[in-house]
C-alpha cells in the first residue's frame, strides 16, 4: 500500500493538474520550509459557499510533509493557516492565536494528541478535528468521546477534508433560531433557545458547541423521530450521513449532562436502527429542586 503521504501529494497534484489545465493559475506547492511552523494567506482562491477565508486554522501533526500539504490546501481557500510540529509548540500557538479550528494529529512524540484533545476541550470550545492514521472504531469513538468534533482518517481526499472543515466551523456558530423561540421547563431540565441556556436543577449546563447543536435540533422537532442520516446531514454535512456513531456517541454525551439517569433516559430517546427524538413530556415525575 502506499505511504499516506504520497497518497495525498497524488491526490493534491492531480487537483492542481486539472485546474492547470483549464487555464486557472495556482501557487506551486513546495516540498521544504524553512520553519516547522508558518502563518500564510492563501492566494488564488476558489469561490464557495461557506468560504474559509481569513479564517485561523492550527494544524498540530509531527510530519512535516503532511504540515506543507495543508497548509498548501488550506491556504489555497483563503484561510489563515499557522502549522506546529508538535504538540508543544500546538499549545504555545493555540493560545497566542486563538484560532477558529484545530486539526490534530493523535500520534506524535512526547505528549500525545490524546492529551492535547483533552487539554483544549477542557479549555475552550475551539472545534477540533482528529486527523490521524488510526482508522480502528474503538479510536474513533475514543477520539468523539474526548472531545473532538470530527475524526478524518489519513490518506484523506482534499474535497472530504475542506467539506468536513467547513461543517466544523458552521456549527461552531452560534443558532439563528426562528420565531417563534422555543422554550422547554418541567422543573427539572430547562432549556432556553432564546438566550442560549440549558439548566438542571438550576444550575447552568456547560454544552459543548456540537452538543448544543445537536440538543437544539432535537428540541426544534420535539417528539418527532429524526433520522440518524437526517440529522448528520443538517449538522454534519451530506459526506458524513453514514457515520451513525457521532450521534451515539453525542447523545451518550448529552444523556451523561442532562438525564437524571442516563442509563434510563426521559428525554433523549432513540428508536433503534431508525433515529432518535427529544420527548419534552417525560412520563416520569419531575425531580424537586
Amino acid at each position: 500500500m502506499p505511504h499516506p503521504i504520497v497518497v495525498l501529494a497524488a491526490d493534491l497534484l492531480a487537483t492542481y493538474s486539472i485546474e492547470a489545465a483549464r487555464g486557472t493559475e495556482r501557487r506551486p506547492v513546495t516540498s521544504c520550509r524553512p520553519a516547522p511552523r508558518r502563518t500564510s494567506r492563501g492566494a488564488g482562491k476558489s469561490p464557495m459557499k461557506n468560504s474559509l477565508e481569513d479564517r485561523k486554522i492550527l494544524a498540530i501533526d509531527d510530519s512535516p510533509d503532511l504540515l506543507d500539504l495543508l497548509d498548501a490546501v488550506l491556504s489555497r481557500e483563503g484561510a489563515l493557516v499557522t502549522t506546529a510540529a508538535g504538540a508543544a509548540e500546538g499549545l504555545r500557538l493555540f493560545h497566542t492565536l486563538r484560532p477558529d479550528l484545530v486539526l490534530l494529529d493523535l500520534m506524535m512524540p512526547g505528549m500525545s494528541g490524546w492529551e492535547v484533545c483533552d487539554y483544549l476541550r477542557q479549555t475552550s470550545d475551539v472545534p477540533i478535528i482528529i486527523l490521524t492514521a488510526l482508522a480502528d472504531a474503538r479510536h474513533v469513538a475514543r477520539g468523539l468521546d474526548r472531545g473532538a468534533d470530527d475524526y478524518i482518517t489519513k490518506p484523506f481526499v482534499r474535497s472530504v477534508l475542506l467539506a468536513r472543515i467547513r461543517a466544523a466551523l458552521r456549527r461552531a456558530e452560534p443558532l439563528s433560531i426562528p420565531a417563534p423561540v422555543m422554550t422547554f421547563d418541567d422543573g427539572y431540565l430547562a432549556i432556553d433557545l432564546e438566550h442560549r441556556q440549558v439548566l438542571v436543577g438550576r444550575a447552568p449546563v456547560h454544552l459543548t458547541p456540537t452538543e448544543y447543536n445537536l440538543l437544539v435540533h432535537l428540541v426544534q422537532h420535539a417528539d418527532r423521530v429524526l433520522t440518524y442520516r437526517q440529522i448528520l446531514k443538517d449538522l454534519w454535512g451530506p459526506e458524513c450521513v453514514d457515520a451513525v456513531q457521532y450521534i451515539h456517541v453525542y447523545l451518550h454525551r448529552l444523556r451523561l449532562k442532562l438525564e437524571p439517569d442516563p442509563t434510563r433516559p426521559r428525554y433523549l430517546l432513540t428508536e433503534p436502527g431508525v433515529g432518535c427524538r427529544f420527548n419534552h413530556r417525560p412520563s416520569v415525575t419531575p425531580v424537586s429542586y
